[in-house]
């Protein structure tokens, strides 16, 4: 009788640019990677670009051209050198220690994507090569951040990208992805806020959406969505470390007790604008927020305030789309006179996340309990099912973070 066919896994590795950083740390990943493949698993390594590579590859174009930001096609080109060098170095480490390994760009991987260069959206992958690939070499080392439009040219996804990329090939493999960085897991928050802060042994894909969202910086809410639809079995650990990371359900196992608030996330990157001088009128408002949503500018904290016939609109966006917000503006509000606006960049979005506030009481109280007995002030709040978030003075963030993290004891040792 036959013995039964031995099941092969096959798995995603995603490493990060400090990761890669230079030859040794390429080499460190290369013999992980090697060890895991002389035990039978199949594997598709996605790269970053190493270490800083990409912030002096755009310092470079800056010295060259005085215009180099609005050249967005030749600026993707430049970019996605980054990680095809980190691919082609880690794939001839791979080599040294006996795998077959093959580098592939972003062409030869069948990474699809839209023609907007600089943040492209991922709308298909041909995964036939890597299969193909797969079966004859067992490893395959895939650059991250980029793709390729309909039209041939190369372009980057953007802020995240990678992540998004690892996240998406393991979706069209149908296979698990493991994302590693310089962090050993996801903490309740940020430990260079909170060095208290307790490492989470489990996250929901909604709560880490929705910490990603507000500010986290392990993984990236592109590829957390894309984790979340496709059902991706997700892991963040550390490159340089043994230490157990966090795994990414779509539900917490029965048995682990669920708190009420999972994780504090903290968002610096916040501008909040504020409108004076607006007519009471709901069309108005909606004219206002449809020219932002045009170009793509997410709104937060939105709050109206009427008062003698005049309104005054208070909205937060995240610092790097505040210049685009006085245009949209003047497009929307185009023959209306004395409407002014103005700017605070010293804010911060403090948020509180977690699954168990759907089954819980008195949530809000507690949270805003906290802030009042830690003296924050409040500037703007907002809430989900499973989020209550603020707009705090940014002097006060940290502050803030950790009265929550106290009042709901997400700090080791509480």
């Amino acid at each position: 009788m036959a013995a039964p066919a031995q099941i092969v896994r096959t798995a995603v590795l995603k490493y990060g640019g400090s990761s890669v950083a230079d030859a040794d740390k390429i080499r460190a990943v290369a013999a992980k990677v090697a060890a895991r493949c002389r035990s039978g698993e199949r594997l598709v390594v996605v790269v970053s670009a190493m270490g800083k590579t990409t912030n002096r590859l755009i310092d470079l174009a800056a010295d060259v051209s005085g215009n180099s930001a609005g050249y967005k096609r030749e600026m993707d080109m430049l970019m996605a050198t980054g990680e095809q060098v980190s691919a082609a170095l880690l794939a001839m480490a791979l080599r040294d220690l006996g795998c077959d390994a093959l580098s592939m760009n972003a062409y030869q991987i069948g990474m699809l994507t839209t023609n907007a260069y600089g943040g492209a959206r991922i709308r298909d992958i041909d995964v036939g090569r890597i299969r193909k690939e797969l079966d004859e070499r067992g490893v395959v080392v895939a650059t991250g951040f980029q793709g390729v439009a309909e039209n041939g040219d190369l372009t980057t996804l953007g802020r995240g990208g990678s992540d998004t990329s690892a996240i998406a090939i393991a979706a069209a493999l149908r296979c698990p992805c493991e994302i590693y960085s310089d962090v050993d897991g996801v903490y309740a928050c940020d430990p260079r806020i909170i060095p208290e802060a307790k490492k989470l042994e489990y996250v929901t894909y909604e709560e880490m959406l929705e910490m990603a969202s507000s500010g986290a910086k392990v993984l990236h809410s592109r590829g957390v969505e894309i984790a979340d639809k496709q059902q991706v079995e997700l892991y963040c650990g550390s490159t340089f470390s043994d230490e157990r990371g966090t795994r990414i359900v779509k539900n917490l196992p029965e048995w682990l007790e669920h708190p009420v608030v999972t994780g504090v996330a903290v968002d610096a990157d916040q501008i909040k604008v504020n409108l004076r001088g607006l007519p009471e009128d709901v069309h108005l408002y909606t004219r206002v927020f449809n020219e932002l949503a045009a170009r793509c500018i997410n709104l937060d904290m939105i709050t109206i305030v009427s008062e003698g016939g005049e309104a005054a609109v208070t909205f937060s966006v995240i610092r790097g789309d505040v210049g685009l917000v006085r245009p949209a503006l003047e497009a929307a509000l185009r023959g209306l006179d004395g409407w002014t606006m103005t700017v605070d960049g010293e804010v911060a979005k403090v948020s509180a996340i977690g699954v168990g506030m759907q089954a819980a009481s008195g949530v809000a109280g507690r949270f805003f309990g906290a802030l009042e007995r830690a003296r924050i002030d409040v500037l703007g709040a907002t809430t989900s099912e499973i989020k209550i978030a603020v707009l705090v003075p940014r002097a006060q963030a940290q502050s803030a973070a950790d009265a929550l993290m106290t009042e709901f004891d997400r700090k080791v040792g509480e």
